[in-house]
């Protein structure tokens, strides 16, 4: 925390991980992430991402490799136990149980309504509960769109729900993350008095927008825009706020083909495509790894940072 009469921050107040190899940095092995929005599309993909281990086909030559004494023995997989949040998409449930299937890792999946403080905050402790006691990475994942075109015509109670999901959610869940990120730091233990291993800092990641840093054409969309906008700069500002316990960075995605976009006409989506260097959409896929990076230790002096994965629409 920065000293309230100078401004100055105390120093080595994080520390960087010891010198080594590079993969075991993203090795999430034995920690608890929970994905909001994530029973579809970008959410969906990210959860796969974090619950993901090393293949059939590139287990062997892992565990060969990391039998030998100077190679760590988690080498190369991600591996965390993921809760799921979805709001009205019970397809959720099943792509849970998928999940803890095919990757051999604890996911749940949980009905959660992010426009209110009470709701979000139990669930998180209900979470730190059934996964060990601990929280490690929260991803605020949960958004809507605006279709109503110029904000002038559109429903003030449409401007108000995209507010109350996009931005005041997003809130509540890194304030009820972050508390727990806090206590764990200062006393070391798991919520049940346990010894708490491997954890190094909370990790909150918010999924935004270039939106936040554009204005997009020829949709006319200020209301999404300025929560976007304003979730980008809470971000920055939780990263001073938590220093000590918690890292607070977020993803600002362009055109991705997900349920959120399909409202779009074809017709709009044909001049926007001329706007992207790349000429198309993205797939969920395509941001599993800017997630994992910004989850792991790999970020570890990645805070307070906005990343763009547009493929290239806002450099011209």
């Amino acid at each position: 925390m920065a000293d309230m009469r100078t401004g100055a921050f105390k120093h080595d107040n994080m520390v960087a991980p010891k010198p080594g190899l590079v993969l075991p940095l993203f090795s999430l092995k034995g920690k608890t992430a929970v994905v909001s929005g994530a029973g579809a599309g970008i959410g969906l993909a990210v959860a796969h991402a974090f619950g993901m281990t090393p293949s059939s086909e590139t287990w062997p030559l892992l565990k060969w490799i990391s039998s030998f004494p100077r190679w760590p023995s988690q080498i190369a997989e991600a591996g965390a136990n993921v809760a799921i949040w979805y709001n009205s998409n019970k397809k959720a449930l099943e792509e849970a149980a998928n999940i803890e299937s095919t990757y051999g890792v604890k996911c749940k999946a949980y009905q959660v309504n992010v426009t209110t403080w009470e709701t979000v905050r139990d669930a998180v402790d209900e979470i730190v509960k059934d996964f060990n006691g601990r929280i490690d990475i929260f991803v605020a994942n949960s958004g809507i769109a605006w279709e109503e075109g110029p904000f002038i015509d559109g429903p003030l109670e449409t401007m108000q729900k995209v507010l109350k999901v996009n931005v005041d959610g997003t809130l509540y869940c890194a304030r009820a993350a972050a508390l727990h990120w806090r206590r764990q730091k200062q006393e070391g233990t798991t919520s049940d008095g346990k010894p708490l291993e491997n954890f190094t800092y909370g990790s909150f990641i918010a999924t935004s927008s270039m939106s936040g840093h554009i204005v997009n054409v020829p949709q006319q969309q200020m209301v999404y825009n300025a929560s976007k906008a304003a979730v980008i700069h809470a971000c920055k500002s939780l990263a001073v706020e938590w220093v000590g316990f918690a890292r607070a960075n977020s993803v600002s995605p362009g055109y991705i083909k997900t349920e959120l976009s399909a409202f779009i006409p074809a017709e709009t989506k044909q001049i926007f495509k001329d706007r992207i260097p790349m000429g198309r959409e993205g797939e969920p896929e395509e941001l599993k790894g800017v997630y994992l990076y910004l989850a792991s230790d790999a970020a570890s002096y990645t805070n307070g940072t906005d990343i763009i994965v547009d493929g290239g629409y806002c450099v011209p």
